[in-house]
């Protein structure tokens, strides 16, 4: 079978990874790039990476993503530019509409029915038009804090509540996510920010709770959220921000569903930069009250980025082979990594 055939449109961090993991895959062929910062615009994609060698794919500009599809009989674009389903729907949409299948890291888009539900039908609708699937998937939300949880609720004859964590060090990250944290800020910076919306915590506990809540049969009273600083006490450096004893190192975000006004679910996520300065462990960790308890921790936390980047590409297969329209994790095949020619996992009538 013929190489499957992949767009990225991103060249960031995120991006950068998803394209040199493709071209370590077999079966798979980058044909097409995108990219927002006009100094990658016309480059090889190689030199952009800093591969060492061409490629032969030249990045495209934003200005005309098309460019970079037209006329090359694409499969599927894997899409790394934002974190809303109202930034992502645009882009998406000239995907879908040019016969792209799409994976896409907007955490909004792993569930988008949860706070954007008529733009949640478009997507699906559009898909369904032009034959294509459309995912948005990626370590939190994606797997950590939704998949993996609904997953090992499968082994409960009932479910009391659910309670997950995820604790993880964000000092590989550049400014623009430490800046979403308010790390670095005054405490008194962090609540302005919180409430300019310059400070967000984690983008994506509507979604995983959402996906969660409707994958066991739970109808959600509602849902709250909590963020408060991680006030750090000793002096934290990393290659983008130096914090100074009594400033903020971190946001503690809590998301709570709530059934019949019971809290049903909890999700805690401390994200900060050099936890272990504090004594503090990175990890992963469910526990699902119920018959029987299922109590798992994962330590160290599966790494945000690597994990990202894997399941982009790992759910390709996945996403060509589903039915046409909008998918989530909760709908699809068990994720799993590719090793592979991925071709081959192709099937030839797709949701067949």
């Amino acid at each position: 079978m013929s190489k499957i055939r992949v767009v990225q449109w991103g060249l960031g961090s995120m991006g950068s990874g998803i394209v040199r993991l493709l071209i370590e895959k077999d079966g798979v062929e980058v044909i097409g790039a995108i990219a927002h910062r006009a100094e990658k615009v016309g480059k090889d994609v190689g030199e952009v990476l800093g591969l060492g060698k061409k490629i032969g794919v030249i990045v495209h500009s934003e200005s005309d993503p098309a460019a970079a599809w037209r006329g090359k009989d694409a499969d599927i674009l894997l899409h790394a530019t934002c974190s809303t389903t109202k930034d992502a729907f645009p882009q998406v949409k000239k995907a879908i509409e040019a016969g792209l299948n799409v994976i896409s890291s907007a955490e909004e888009l792993a569930y988008p029915m949860a706070q954007e539900r008529e733009l949640a039908r478009e997507i699906d609708e559009l898909a369904k038009k032009y034959q294509v699937s459309v995912l948005g998937t990626g370590i939190n939300p994606g797997f950590v804090l939704d998949a993996l949880i609904i997953m090992l609720t499968g082994v409960c004859c009932s479910v009391e509540k659910i309670e997950a964590s995820r604790i993880n060090d964000l000092s590989p990250f550049g400014p623009t996510v430490l800046r979403s944290q308010g790390i670095g800020t005054t405490v008194e910076e962090f609540e302005a920010g919180l409430a300019d919306g310059s400070i967000v915590g984690h983008i994506g506990f509507p979604e995983s709770i959402q996906m969660i809540a409707d994958s066991v049969g739970w109808k959600l009273d509602r849902i709250e959220q909590s963020r408060e600083p991680i006030i750090t006490r000793v002096e934290r450096r990393t290659p983008h921000v130096e914090v100074r004893p009594g400033q903020v190192a971190g946001c503690k975000h809590i998301g709570v569903g709530i059934v019949d006004g019971k809290e049903v679910i909890r999700l805690v996520h401390p994200q900060q930069i050099r936890p272990e300065l504090e004594g503090v462990k990175t990890r992963d960790h469910v526990r699902i009250n119920g018959t029987p308890l299922v109590n798992l921790s994962i330590e160290p936390e599966i790494p945000g980025g690597i994990g990202t980047i894997a399941m982009m590409v790992n759910m390709i297969p996945a996403v060509i082979n589903a039915q046409p329209g909008l998918v989530t994790m909760n709908m699809l095949p068990i994720p799993a990594a590719l090793m592979g020619d991925v071709s081959t996992m192709i099937r030839s009538s797709r949701g067949a």
